[in-house]
């Protein structure tokens, strides 16, 4: 809540008192003035009439003798009366009012209840009890994805450091090897210290990015530039997996971004593309703008994603397929990272798939150049 706000509803809260306490006073001379009103209409009646020596004429009498003494009794009871309703009740209403703030202290789903004159207040305190609710059901998530973030690391890591140690191990305790077959070895070992490091990286850029805010370099991209410069430093990959790149983008296709982590959202998708594209197949990169949009598609041959695996292609250590991820050192951050970092642009990034096809669209706001 900012501080105008604050004053704001201080300022009602004093105003609201300030009426109260006027209603209060106002309600004592009103009292007051109706009694002495209550009593001088009294003597004009009595007056008027011939009394005979009764006990009522006697009473009246005496009151007539005390008139001040039944008249301040008379007073102080309404004072009381009075009191009672702006002073004490309000009071009884302030605990019921504390009540529940108590049970914010442990929010449950059962709404507070209060009575009809604190319905603000009811309100107010289920608004809070429900934001509590949602507070303490994200941290529940949090430490949820903290002890995934843990069983992934352990598994993942695991896997290839196993390797290494157990290729270095075989190096050091046969020493008869043939070049051939520790040249083998230590390519292998090489291989999986690499895919650790992978893997290490994503995780240091998952925390990263979930921990800080996102800051951005913006500055005026020719994203068709840097795709071919990609796609070209991609290309040895697409050799070993038989795939051909066609780009298809506006020359030139500027936009203002922040080119160093709009690349590692490129690369994520290349390199999605690269393990799961059918060998001997066309990736195909579009481009085009859409009123102030510019929008870039990556097309490949591929399975079919079932709908319930597509809606969950952006989760973090989500893998379409475990047993391949486990093999490329891929810990399904790679597209979760892209997502962060387009939505940090202002755009959005989207997955669909349908006869053997995978698309994914990148939809980035065209802005001008600073």
């Amino acid at each position: 809540m900012s501080e105008q706000e604050n004053n704001l509803r201080r300022e009602r809260l004093r105003q609201a008192s300030l009426r109260r306490l006027g209603m209060y006073l106002l309600s004592l001379a009103a009292w007051i003035t109706a009694v002495a009103a209550l009593a001088l209409l009294g003597l004009m009646i009595c007056t008027g009439f011939v009394w005979q020596d009764t006990p009522l004429y006697r009473l009246l009498q005496w009151v007539k003798d005390n008139i001040f003494l039944v008249g301040g009794f008379t007073v102080l009871i309404g004072w009381v009366v009075i009191s009672y309703f702006f002073i004490a009740r309000p009071v009884g209403q302030l605990e019921l009012l504390l009540e529940g703030a108590e049970a914010l202290a442990h929010p449950t789903e059962t709404p507070i209840r209060l009575p009809a004159a604190l319905e603000q207040a009811e309100t107010q305190l289920n608004l809070v009890r429900e934001q509590a609710l949602r507070t303490a059901q994200a941290a529940r998530e949090a430490e949820q994805r903290k002890n995934d973030l843990v069983v992934y690391l352990a598994h993942d890591l695991k896997t290839p450091l196993t390797s290494v140690i157990g290729y270095l191990t075989l190096l050091r305790d046969e020493p008869e090897l043939s070049p051939a077959m520790r040249a083998r070895y230590i390519g292998i070992a090489l291989e999986k210290a690499e895919r650790l490091e992978d893997l290490i990286n994503e995780f240091f850029d998952i925390t990263r990015f979930s921990l800080t805010h996102l800051e951005l370099e913006r500055q005026s991209v020719d994203l068709k530039r840097m795709l071919e410069q990609l796609c070209s430093e991609f290309e040895p990959v697409f050799s070993r997996q038989q795939l051909h790149c066609r780009l298809e983008v506006p020359d030139p296709f500027r936009v203002v971004c922040d080119p160093d982590k709009l690349a590692r959202v490129f690369d994520n998708l290349l390199n999605n593309a690269c393990h799961y594209a059918y060998p001997d197949s066309l990736l195909h990169i579009q481009g085009r703008f859409e009123q102030e949009w510019a929008v870039l598609t990556f097309t490949n041959a591929g399975a079919t994603i079932p709908p319930e695996k597509l809606s969950r292609m952006f989760e973090r250590f989500f893998r379409l397929d475990p047993s391949r991820g486990t093999r490329t050192g891929n810990a399904g951050l790679g597209l979760a990272i892209a997502k962060e970092i387009v939505e940090a642009h202002g755009g959005t990034i989207t997955a669909d798939s349908r006869q053997e096809q995978v698309i994914f669209t990148v939809k980035l706001p065209a802005g001008q150049a600073p």
